[in-house]
């Protein structure tokens, strides 16, 4: 276990900010989502938690579950912590469409196999 909190709690907590992300996002398109720094300050901050829980989770697991892409996850994660100026808007809201229903749907998986 790496660190004091165990895997399947760092996935839980993957899930709960891709569930505050998806709250946040009801009824908003992409001009919505610019327009508005609260709400797209909101959404960086649960993608840095979801890239620090992904820094967490236990090469077993990485190595079991290696068609997500752990390293792009905490990559992410430190270019919103390190770079906040530089953030590309268009970039954050591609990840947030394309990529975490995906990851959402493959966490689900991992937690649904480790009960």
């Amino acid at each position: 276990m790496r660190g004091k909190l165990g895997d399947k709690v760092r996935l839980q907590h993957i899930i709960d900010a891709i569930l505050e992300i998806e709250s946040y996002l009801l009824d908003t398109d992409f001009s919505g989502f610019s327009e508005n720094s609260m709400m797209r300050f909101a959404c960086i901050k649960q993608m840095e938690i979801i890239g620090e829980a992904g820094n967490h989770i236990s090469e077993g697991i990485k190595s079991k579950f290696s068609t997500i892409k752990w390293a792009q996850i905490v990559g992410m994660r430190n270019v919103f912590v390190h770079e906040y100026f530089g953030v590309d808007t268009n970039l954050v809201w591609e990840i947030i469409n394309d990529d975490l229903p995906d990851l959402k749907e493959k966490v689900v998986e991992i937690l649904e196999s480790l009960e």
